[in-house]
């Protein structure tokens, strides 16, 4: 064979290993199907684990062996892994039925002798809080349901007194208890109504404050204190439902819009024998005050309150008498901007002091505030953010904590001297960056640790404290991860983009496997921008990594895929960030995104100026249409999910906090929407919303495009009816929904540039 042969014969060869590998390359890549209709990449998530014996032991949900489709309460042993059964499959059998319950969650009583089963649950607002609750006795495996009288899937949020004599819970926005005997059942309270809250939250509550379980017992177990609001006078809202019948059907839902009525707030105890209550003697106009966080005060005489006012920007701290409802001020906390609001208070030092977060200094650290309000110590002195306490340990004098001083995309486990010294010490180890997350035993020894990374999924071990070393896997994701690396590799870089004026934003970008820095690309700039969230963030975010894989099928495809937390976003940067954006949704954070965009087109020369999109859902879908219709140089095509077009439409809590009211900032709530500015458009823009969603309604789709229409732009609208703001119910949703916006962008923001 000639020389010219043999190098013909090589360059066939070459020519058809290239095309096999890019057949075999063009196989593994994720597609639309793979992530949302084959849910190939679907998680192993964690099971409902309880600590037990103090974290000596703890208790997870595991397939039963001997009940086919069953599943059995497991204890296992901290330090040696040792199980052994607790609750077998046959045991949660109801009287009749073949099989046993499924365990949605469980609860163990305080003396342990009883479980109590929550199953069959449905969606409520957000979660799946409605569900029947069924109680068994471990000593002679009596199993019975809780609160027979109600239909199927009508309780909410059953709890054990903690003499573990009785079971309260919700129906029907009345609160009830029940013995553990069954023999004693009463209703405590009685005004409960369509209009009358008792032991939950109204909608703006539960979605703004995270107000859902809202009665507790007290540590005596004689008295239960209660939220009830009274939403008479607050505007309804008509969702319109027209798939089920010939005719419409309106759903009404009580939602106050921002400047608009509140529910009328007011905090109860209630005596279990007597079934009276008292009511708290809080100060001010109900309708013009918050109560978003209320607990008893380490005794059961007093309740310890926050109460807030309507901007938001004070929380005054009170001590309430259980029996008389008499109220003693003892601390408040005040910013310029707007107050977060303290969720897990602690008490230490026999109830002589309570714990709490605050930014007074610039930064959010821990304090010790006495029961007086007169002494406050700072426990955790630096310039950097306490994130999240995670455990308090007072045998020996340690707070946990998570932050991040050097990483705001990240979350790393800390702890410090309750004592106040200036001692801080790193427990995650230096050589795991990325996402941790722990739930702390109440010895101290032991934690649930969470790790993931923003292309990593979640992976769930057993860490001994403080040395942080592993015993055992809980919860792995191998199979996603292999999956993963089977697919053509996207790599995401972590970097800062400085934008001038002393401003440095986070961002991570995704590129294409075979990236060529000679080319010109595409860019999609994924977007939220609002005080509620971050995207530049380590995390294989729960629910949300499907986001993750969309992005990087778009990357193999040959886009690039960016994002950037403007300032505002709620990084552990200190308060002066976060709060920079107050009065000014919409506008600061806009202006941010586009400079940043601009800095990135200057910066990389393989990025197409000609082809720049953002996409973002809610608040980011507001983002979106604020730089289509801000920055129309710059932003070509847009697509914008279940957003807010105009902030007076949003509700009180959310909107005011960061607004202030319409009435005192009408040009910021003017200038902030992203309507005022709609005859901006002049690139592509889809927009997309359910008809059912009950958070931003539709009613800012159909405002924004009745605009749109007037100014004589060109547009294209999806709606999906009867979805929510999560635009996933009903079967095939999400692989139609995020079909429709690949097929958009391939149209709109082309992966190969219009010739000159």
């Amino acid at each position: 064979m000639s020389r010219q042969s043999i190098n013909l014969f090589a360059l066939c060869l070459a020519v058809l290993f290239s095309a096999s590998v890019r057949a075999a390359e063009t196989d593994s890549m994720l597609t639309i199907d793979r992530i949302f209709h084959d849910k190939e990449f679907a998680l192993n998530r964690k099971v409902p684990s309880k600590w037990l014996e103090g974290g000596n032991s703890y208790t997870t949900v595991e397939p039963s062996e001997s009940v086919d489709g069953g599943f059995d309460i497991v204890r296992h042993d901290s330090a040696t892994g040792d199980k052994s059964i607790l609750v077998e499959a046959k045991q949660l059998i109801p009287e009749g039925a073949e099989k046993p319950l499924e365990i949605k969650d469980y609860s163990w009583s305080d003396d342990g002798r009883f479980v109590l089963i929550s199953t069959n649950t449905v969606k409520f607002r957000r979660l799946e809080s409605l569900g029947d609750y069924w109680l068994l006795g471990l000593a002679d495996s009596t199993l019975r349901q809780i609160g027979t009288d109600a239909p199927p899937s009508t309780l909410m949020y059953a709890k054990f007194s903690p003499d573990s004599r009785f079971v309260a819970y919700m129906y029907l926005n009345n609160i009830y208890i029940e013995s553990i005997d069954g023999r004693t059942k009463k209703q405590l309270t009685h005004d409960g109504s369509d209009l009358i809250v008792n032991g939950t939250g109204d909608w703006v509550n539960e979605e703004e404050f995270s107000l859902r379980d809202g009665f507790k017992w007290s540590p005596d177990s004689k008295r239960l204190c209660y939220w009830q609001f009274d939403t008479e006078g607050v505007g309804t809202f008509y969702m319109i439902k027209n798939t089920d019948d010939v005719y419409s059907r309106p759903i009404p839902l009580q939602y106050p819009k921002a400047g608009t009525t509140n529910s009328a707030v007011r905090v109860g105890v209630i005596e279990i024998e007597s079934a009276e209550t008292v009511w708290i003697q809080l100060q001010g106009d109900p309708r013009q005050n918050y109560v978003p966080q209320m607990d008893w005060a380490d005794n059961s005489e007093q309740l310890i309150i926050q109460y807030v006012n309507r901007l938001q920007n004070r929380n005054q701290v009170l001590l309430a008498n259980a029996a008389d409802g008499s109220v003693q001020h003892i601390f408040t906390d005040r910013d310029d901007a707007w107050i977060d609001v303290n969720t897990d208070v602690k008490w230490l030092e026999d109830g002589r002091y309570f714990t709490w977060l605050s930014e007074r200094d610039g930064w959010r650290h821990l304090y010790l505030v006495s029961r007086d309000g007169k002494d406050v110590r700072l426990v955790t002195p630096g310039d950097f953010d306490i994130i999240k306490v995670d455990h308090i340990d007072t045998a020996d004098g340690w707070v946990y904590y998570t932050a991040s001083p050097n990483d705001s995309a990240a979350r790393y486990l800390f702890r410090s001297p309750l004592s106040g010294e200036a001692r801080v010490e790193r427990l995650t180890p230096d050589t795991e960056s990325g996402f941790h997350e722990y739930e702390i035993a109440t010895n101290s020894k032991w934690a649930f640790h969470t790790f993931s990374t923003l292309s990593k999924p979640p992976t769930v071990d057993l860490v001994s404290l403080p040395r942080h070393a592993s015993q055992r896997i809980i919860v792995d994701n191998e199979r996603v991860e292999k999956l993963l690396e089977s697919t053509p590799r996207v790599e995401t870089e972590f970097f800062k983009i400085d934008i001038g004026d002393g401003v440095v934003l986070d961002a991570w970008m995704m590129k294409p496997p075979d990236f060529d820095p000679g080319k010109k690309y595409p860019l999609l700039m994924y977007v939220y921008g609002e005080p509620a969230g971050q995207t530049v963030i380590q995390q294989w975010r729960p629910g949300r990594g499907y986001r993750y894989l969309w992005h990087s099928m778009l990357a193999q495809q040959g886009y690039i895929v960016a994002s950037v937390d403007n300032r505002g976003t709620p990084a552990p940067k200190g308060r002066d960030w976060r709060k920079s954006i107050y009065g000014q949704i919409g506008i600061q954070a806009s202006a941010d995104q586009a400079r940043a965009v601009r800095k990135l087109l200057a910066e990389r020369p393989y990025l197409d100026p000609q082809r720049v999109g953002s996409w973002g859902w809610s608040g980011g879908g507001q983002m979106t249409l604020n730089a289509m219709f801000r920055y129309p140089d710059l932003y070509r095509t847009g697509v914008a999910l279940a957003f807010v077009s105009d902030q007076r439409l949003y509700d009180t809590i959310y909107q005011e906090r960061y607004m202030g009211l319409p009435d005192d900032n009408a040009e910021g709530y003017e200038q902030g929407s992203p309507i005022t500015h709609a005859a901006g458009l002049e690139g592509n823009l889809l927009l997309i919303h359910g008809t059912a969603d009950d958070n931003v309604h539709y009613q800012n789709s159909e405002q924004l495009v009745d605009k749109l229409i007037a100014l004589n732009k060109t547009f294209t609208f999806m709606m999906y009816p009867d979805r929510s703001h999560s635009i996933d119910e009903k079967p095939n949703t999400r692989r139609h929904l995020f079909t429709l916006m690949t097929n958009f962008l391939h149209e709109h923001l082309p992966l190969e540039a219009a010739p000159e």
